[in-house]
């Protein structure tokens, strides 16, 4: 550790510290990486490229941070002073479109498995391949340990602003912002006890997460090696206003929507009327000043318990769930590995298997109307977590569903009808909302035989419409 380049030293917060195990024990997995992929069209100035993320670079302390862990107890991430932007080149224009595609696809998975140096700042690195003299790929990795969507929203449209400035020769105004060491400060000064007792409470009676035996392979023997793959559905511009327009009209949130569905079908997927799974928060307390325009890693996973009562209407409950999300806000902060504690779950399991996702990377409309000389097309995103399934929402003028998860445990067409329940639950509710939760349809007369089978051998008492 070269001292005389340290600009600063202090703690991880409890979410970094999960994240840094799990991506030191697995680190073949490339666990917490982000990959994103854009094309950009137009006289690319590379130089003025590289100098913008090299600006911004040095504006965040989170970029010039690495971490140290070894022979202590509590590990400190480390904060540089001077830290050089990883941007590399290379020049694919001489091969044909064909082969670039192929090329391409090969590089985005070795990328992925090529792992960072967690003890060396900075945790993202850059890539431009030129395909044309006026066509770039341009491939932007970085480890969530550093960078929440949110911030990564921030930290990319600072990139911009700079990058056309200095096209311009035009001066560089960038609004002030605070360091990611004030949230560590205000992590410090949270009463452990009042979350204690909140999660105990909400917590109370889960003995054990709940299983997805019903939707998993049979056999799954046959397949050792970990791969996660992801499927994907988009609703149409129409759906998707029609949706946001219910849930204005509704006082109820995109997220409450997304999570609502998501325990109606693990509901019906488990058979049970009690389900914890988990959920992905933003973790930026209001109580903090210029907290949204911090970068870092803010968000957390956290275990929501939800009782579902069948006889209920489903918009009542929406609403009466919101309350609930909101109340969980008041505690995003708390560590999963404390709560885990907390609960009555035994300490070798973990607290749930499934999680939703609202990203969070609001970047597409703002590098749409950018005027530069160039084009941002955000065309790919790739993210690997250590959870098996994974409901991951990409709000947009088309909202975009994704679902990740390991081949290991789940057929492809087993999380493709997945989507399709989805689908079908948004449409019915934007539709016709006033139904009770046992109405809610299914798709296809198959499901409806095999949902009265589970039903039996669960004495589950649901009623499914044809």
């Amino acid at each position: 550790m070269a001292t005389k380049n340290i600009e600063d030293i202090y703690e991880l917060t409890p979410v970094q510290k999960g994240m840094l195990f799990h991506c030191l024990y697995d680190s073949e997995l490339s666990l917490y990486f982000f990959q994103h992929v854009f094309i950009l069209r137009g006289n690319l100035n590379i130089e003025a490229f590289e100098k913008a993320w090299q600006l911004v670079i040095d504006r965040h302390p989170i970029l010039r941070t690495g971490f140290y862990w070894e022979e202590i107890e509590n590990p400190l991430q480390i904060v540089y002073n001077q830290v050089k932007v990883s941007l590399n080149h290379y020049d694919w224009s001489n091969i044909d479109a064909v082969e670039q595609k192929a090329q391409l696809e090969s590089f985005l998975i070795s990328d992925r498995q090529k792992s960072f140096d967690f003890s060396q700042p900075c945790l993202m690195r850059h890539t431009l391949i030129r395909l044309t003299d006026d066509c770039y790929r341009y491939i932007w990795s970085v480890n969530h340990i550093i960078l929440d969507g949110w911030g990564g929203s921030l930290v990319f449209q600072e990139f911009v602003e700079v990058y056309g400035a200095l096209c311009q020769d035009k001066e560089i105004c960038l609004a002030p912002t605070r360091p990611f060491r004030d949230y560590i400060d205000w992590l410090q000064q949270q009463d452990i006890s009042k979350a204690e007792s909140f999660w105990r409470q909400a917590l109370q009676g889960i003995k054990a997460p709940a299983s997805l035996t019903y939707i998993e392979k049979i056999d799954q023997s046959s397949v050792q090696e970990v791969r996660y793959t992801e499927e994907t559905i988009k609703l149409s511009s129409t759906s998707t206003e029609a949706l946001q327009f219910f849930a204005t009209q509704q006082r109820l949130t995109l997220a409450t929507i997304i999570n609502g569905i998501w325990v109606i079908l693990l509901s019906r997927y488990t058979c049970r009327n009690n389900i914890l799974y988990g959920y992905n928060v933003a973790g930026r307390p209001a109580d903090l000043n210029g907290v949204e325009s911090m970068v870092g890693m803010f968000v957390n996973t956290l275990p929501i318990h939800v009782h579902i009562d069948t006889e209920q209407l489903f918009l009542s409950w929406l609403q009466h769930f919101q309350l609930q999300l909101v109340e969980v806000r008041g505690y995003e902060y708390t560590s999963l590995t404390q709560i885990n504690k907390w609960s009555e779950v035994p300490r070798q399991l973990t607290l749930f298997e499934s999680i939703v996702v609202i990203e969070n990377f609001p970047v597409s409309e703002f590098i749409r109307d950018w005027q530069g000389n160039i084009e941002f097309q955000h065309t790919g995103l790739y993210y690997r977590n250590n959870y098996p399934l994974n409901l991951v929402v990409y709000p947009n003028k088309e909202l975009l569903i994704a679902i990740s998860y390991d081949s290991r445990r789940f057929e492809t067409a087993t999380i493709a009808g997945i989507l399709k329940d989805i689908e079908m639950l948004l449409q019915g509710l934007i539709t016709n909302p006033h139904f009770k939760i046992k109405n809610l349809p299914l798709l296809t007369p198959e499901q409806q035989k095999i949902a009265a089978n589970l039903e039996k051998e669960a004495s589950f008492d649901w009623a499914f419409a044809a």
